[in-house]
């Protein structure tokens, strides 16, 4: 694993909100992964009836296949996904102390499937800060063709906590922010493999894919140790939603594990 954090990919993170590292994973370490990636797919479908957005509206559902936690229910994804080396790329490139699991999320775009409208992401989650990041692991190339992501760079430095909806009308962001409708969105495709960080809170979405074979990413969103709750449900469990308050640190390690500090 190409873990190990350049200071010119720091800056070239910190300028931009996004970097792609190619060969991030080897050979072997890309074959786990699918295949660990695979099998906890096919166990959620099994055991706990369907995909996490199974149930959502005739154009979300065909945008991805999307698992939600599946280390919460798959030891093998818990083994790659409390790897400590993830979590130190990912705190070196934000620039914090400490870094926790917010969750993990396999996202597999359907042959032919629709584009994923611009969003942010940190502004769904129960947590707000500018050092939110997320990983997203090619396991297959991601071309323009099959629906690599896209960025607006720089919009991380900008944005509010205010967000659209990944719908059919995949410009709505730009309604909520204006001001970047006309600055030039570029492509991120990578091979099988890369990875690619982005933060936050930058502008992306990316493309429908024009292809007749599924395009498969595995990801992770992770939390800067000692965020605090900000009142949104997301993915936390219904007692420990029920428990906390605003402005509590978001610390038990079984909804939050951290797999690195400095």
């Amino acid at each position: 694993m190409k873990y190990q954090i350049t200071k010119e990919q720091v800056a070239e993170y910190q300028k931009n909100g996004y970097i792609v590292i190619e060969d991030f994973l080897d050979s072997k370490e890309l074959e786990l992964w699918r295949e660990v990636t695979d099998d906890a797919v096919r166990q959620r479908l099994i055991e706990r009836n369907g995909l996490t957005n199974q149930n959502s509206d005739d154009y979300y559902s065909q945008v991805f296949l999307q698992a939600v936690r599946l280390a919460d229910t798959h030891a093998g994804m818990a083994n790659l996904m409390l790897d400590e080396r993830l979590g130190y790329a990912a705190g070196t490139l934000a620039g914090v102390d400490g870094i926790r699991i917010w969750h993990d999320q396999a996202l597999i775009k359907q042959p032919y499937g629709n584009p994923t409208g611009w969003h942010l992401d940190n502004p769904y989650w129960s947590f707000h800060s500018p050092n939110a990041l997320s990983i997203w692991v090619a396991l297959d190339r991601a071309t323009l063709a099959n629906g690599c992501l896209w960025y607006v760079p720089g919009t991380h430095k900008e944005a509010r906590y205010e967000n659209s909806g990944i719908g059919s009308n995949i410009g709505d962001l730009f309604r909520v922010y204006p001001e970047w409708a006309h600055r030039k969105a570029v492509p991120a495709p990578c091979p099988a493999g890369a990875a690619v960080f982005h933060n936050g809170l930058i502008a992306h979405g990316a493309g429908a894919n024009m292809t007749p074979l599924p395009r498969p990413a595995m990801t992770c969103a992770y939390m800067p140790d000692g965020s605090t709750f900000n009142g949104i449900k997301n993915v936390l469990r219904d007692d420990y939603f029920a428990a906390l308050k605003n402005g509590d640190v978001l610390d038990d390690p079984r909804q939050v594990p951290l797999i690195w500090k400095r």
